[in-house]
């Protein structure tokens, strides 16, 4: 089935190069396009994985080569304590946690510096000053600058460059050095202990955001084990903070924590700076996003308090003991809050997580969760979020999934948390937003052809078919359609769109691939969104069920569309369903 599926899907792509060219732009290509040419021949993350499990059995080993890196730029490591940072992991939310973090010290009139990954469209996103990209030309500026010093050093004992993740880390610190930013916060790229981020030797405080599965492959099967790899950045005397964990991990960091005399608090709740005021306003929809913003205002106030700064807050309470022996990871008090800190969780943003787009009559909701727990908290905040939505007087309301995975994730599991939404249409397709990117250097990968993430794409589509029969007959919200002289009909029992394709059985294929983002969001727009072409006859989907769907996605009231399951695909999304993020 996968087979044939991949022989229409090339006769898609076929049609997608006659739109897409493959050959390079003849305009000669900008700087700052060149510098990302150059940065992706330094491989990209997948090698870059490959890499750390192979050598993960020395980290010292791995640390001692990214010192080396880092001294060869022009840097020791000393030269990081200058930037008062602020270091983040966490396998869930740390992005967030950082965003907020970043945005309550700027509120304070501090000129900040925010090193996060992976980025949406553009590359430059990833290194930040005062909560903005840098600019193209400083982006082109300190590549170039790094990237001779490294050239320049080559020799026998050190012909190697760092890798991607490494270079970009690398090129950060120079960033932030020269520009004279007051801090750094540090988003943590995979796990800490061997993370090339931990040759950071004193940070002014920690944080360790919510723990789940993820990245199985280089940190470990278990919670466990996971807690190990994060409580790897912990520094002694360098207080840090993490949020509600599920017991044995929270024992983990407890226990990494004490053996390197680092003082860990867990978070109170955001429920105990709200007592007796007005609930907080946050930037970031989604209740997870709460417990977040807890981690924030901890690490926002410990690096104020330990850098001598003045409006803290005052404490609620007198702070707990730091001693850790034996004992249950004190709590942190909660504290009165500043306007600023009030004003800098209002104000964040942080682009792809809980963020939806109106475009007329279709709704865009995009969020990058990839984790199963990450992928729950999205169900709930997109069914929040579409309950809050005005219904169409007619009822005429389409939910479409727009859904990739990458790596090593389990896509069964996360697909079967996404049922309970009811999603009249499930679309999937890779992470490139045309079947050519050779224009467009930010959205490159050299590691994933086309074919395999066809092949992935084509397996999701059936690992949705079979939920979707086994949910037939358990679950009443999910009625057999109704299907009259091959026509799709409403079903009745619940007002909105059953979409289904005139089919031996019922919900038989209420799935489509697409061989790229454009063709796919074109699809479900059919015309409706400014920002997309209508799609065109000539790249027409063959299977029934699209031309079908494509008659009610055009004369539904409202199409409300979830983008989810990986941050590539949401970064691919937003390049097209909001191109001033591209320029």
């Amino acid at each position: 089935m996968v087979a044939r599926g991949l022989r229409a899907l090339r006769g898609a792509l076929r049609a997608g190069r006659r739109r897409f060219s493959t050959r390079p732009a003849r305009a000669p290509a900008t700087d700052y396009q060149d510098a990302i040419r150059m940065l992706n021949t330094l491989q990209t993350n997948a090698s870059y994985l490959e890499q750390v499990k192979r050598e993960r059995g020395d980290p010292q080993a791995q640390l001692e080569a990214m010192q080396g890196f880092l001294e060869r730029s022009g840097l020791k490591v000393e030269d990081l304590d200058r930037l008062n940072i602020i270091h983040v992991t966490g396998t869930k939310g740390k992005g967030s946690a950082c965003a907020f973090t970043e945005c309550i010290l700027r509120n304070y009139g501090l000129k900040t510096g925010f090193y996060s990954s992976p980025h949406l469209v553009q590359v430059r996103e990833r290194i930040r000053i005062n909560g903005q990209p840098i600019s193209k030309d400083l982006f082109n500026k300190y590549f170039w600058l790094v990237y001779h010093r490294l050239e320049e050093t080559k020799d026998p004992a050190h012909a190697s460059m760092p890798a991607y993740f490494r270079f970009l880390t690398i090129m950060a610190f120079h960033v932030f050095l020269q520009e004279k930013v007051d801090l750094a916060v540090v988003e943590v790229g995979i796990g800490g202990t061997y993370d090339c981020t931990n040759i950071i030797r004193t940070p002014v405080v920690c944080g360790v955001s919510s723990l789940g599965i993820d990245h199985t492959s280089i940190l470990g099967d278990t919670m466990e084990k996971i807690a190990w790899q994060k409580g790897g950045i912990f520094k002694p005397g360098v207080p840090a903070f993490t949020v509600a964990q599920p017991e044995r991990p929270l024992e983990v960091l407890r226990e990494r924590a004490q053996e390197r005399k680092c003082p860990l608090y867990l978070c109170p709740e955001l429920d105990d700076f709200e007592e007796g005021s007005q609930a907080l306003e946050l930037g970031l929809a989604g209740a997870h996003q709460r417990s977040n913003a807890a981690l924030a205002l901890q690490l926002a106030r410990t690096w104020l308090q330990r850098r001598g700064c003045q409006g803290l807050g005052e404490l609620k309470e007198v702070p707990p003991s730091t001693e850790l022996l034996g004992g249950p990871v004190p709590l942190a008090p909660a504290f009165q809050l500043t306007d600023a800190m009030i004003q800098g969780l209002r104000d964040t943003e942080w682009l792809g997580r809980t963020q939806v787009l109106s475009h007329g009559p279709v709704t865009w909701y995009l969020d990058g969760a990839h984790t199963t727990s990450s992928i729950q908290a999205c169900v709930r905040w997109f069914r929040q979020a579409a309950l809050s939505q005005d219904k169409p007087h007619d009822g005429s309301e389409v939910r479409v999934l727009l859904f990739n995975a990458t790596g090593d994730r389990d896509t069964a599991a996360l697909l079967k948390l996404l049922v309970p939404c009811h999603f009249d249409y499930a679309v999937f397709c890779p992470n490139f937003t045309e079947v050519s990117v050779a224009n467009n250097a930010d959205q490159q990968n050299f590691n994933v052809t086309l074919e395999n993430a066809l092949t992935r794409c084509l397996e999701n589509q059936r690992t949705w078919t079979r939920l979707l029969e086994e949910k037939v007959g358990q679950d009443p919200w999910l009625p057999s359609p109704l299907r009259v002289g091959g026509l799709l009909q409403p079903a009745p029992a619940r007002g909105s769109l059953l979409l289904v394709p005139p089919a031996p059985r019922p919900l038989n294929s209420p799935a489509l691939v697409f061989p790229c983002l454009a063709q796919a969001l074109r699809w479900v727009a059919q015309g409706r969104d400014p920002q997309l072409a209508a799609p065109t006859a000539s790249g027409a989907h063959p299977h029934p069920a699209a031309s079908s769907g494509a008659v009610l996605l055009r004369e539904a009231a409202a199409v409300r569309v979830l983008v989810t399951g990986s941050l590539h695909l949401v970064g691919g999304a937003l390049r097209l369903l909001e191109p001033a993020l591209a320029q």
